[in-house]
């Protein structure tokens, strides 16, 4: 198993990084055959306003999948703590997952239900980016179904996770609703249908995305 660390605004020492591999190595030491590669992301917040101030970020690429957890606190080694203890119960629940697709072979219970088309989500603003972009990350998007977005956007802790649609071959968004369930952001163009993009006059349909039934949420 790959154990990568970086550090933001602090220096790793041997001591903070013996500690990272003793609790994450614990952590996910009973999840060895399907973790690939752990990369494990330290930082202080040189902001007086940010409270807590040490961070502590876990991501696991496991079979194809990505895991990750985060945890803040006023001090790092107890981020570490907590973070280790977060990984491990969604490696956990990651496991109980891939075992009960294997055991019951049964029909999803996902239904994906069409909402009217925003016409312009927009209006008359200008998308711009941030000036400053503080951090970049690439990742591998193989093709999946909604359902697979579904469970990755659960696994990885964010309101929001992008994908490639098996189906259409389009980058989609799912993104988790303020008033419950999931949404999904497909690119469409002016004639209305999606699958596809039209530059900068490419349109946006919005659905809307009942999750599935399990006893993991």
């Amino acid at each position: 198993m790959k154990l990568v660390i970086h550090g933001k605004n602090i220096e790793i020492t041997d001591a903070i990084r013996e500690y990272v591999h003793q609790k994450i190595e614990k952590a996910v030491s009973h999840f060895q055959n399907i973790t690939n590669e752990v990369d494990v992301h330290l930082s202080v917040a040189r902001n007086p306003r940010i409270s807590p101030k040490q961070a502590a970020e876990v991501t696991i690429f496991a079979n194809g999948s990505v895991i990750r957890a985060e945890e803040s606190s006023e001090n790092l080694y107890a981020s570490i703590d907590l973070v280790a203890d977060k990984i491990a119960r969604q490696l956990r629940k990651y496991k109980e997952r891939k075992q009960d697709k294997k055991t019951q072979a049964q029909p999803t219970n996902e239904v994906v239900v069409p909402q009217p088309v925003v016409a312009d989500l927009i209006g008359d603003r200008t998308p711009e980016l941030p000036q400053e972009v503080v951090r970049t990350k690439y990742f591998s998007m193989p093709p999946m179904t909604v359902a697979e977005a579904l469970e990755q956007l659960q696994l990885v802790g964010h309101d929001f996770y992008m994908f490639r649609n098996a189906e259409s071959g389009e980058i989609n968004v799912i993104y988790e609703r303020n008033h419950g369930g999931y949404g999904v952001i497909q690119p469409r163009n002016n004639n209305g249908h999606t699958h596809h993009t039209n530059g900068k006059n490419g349109k946006v349909a919005v659905n809307m995305v009942m999750p599935e039934k399990s006893h993991s949420r």
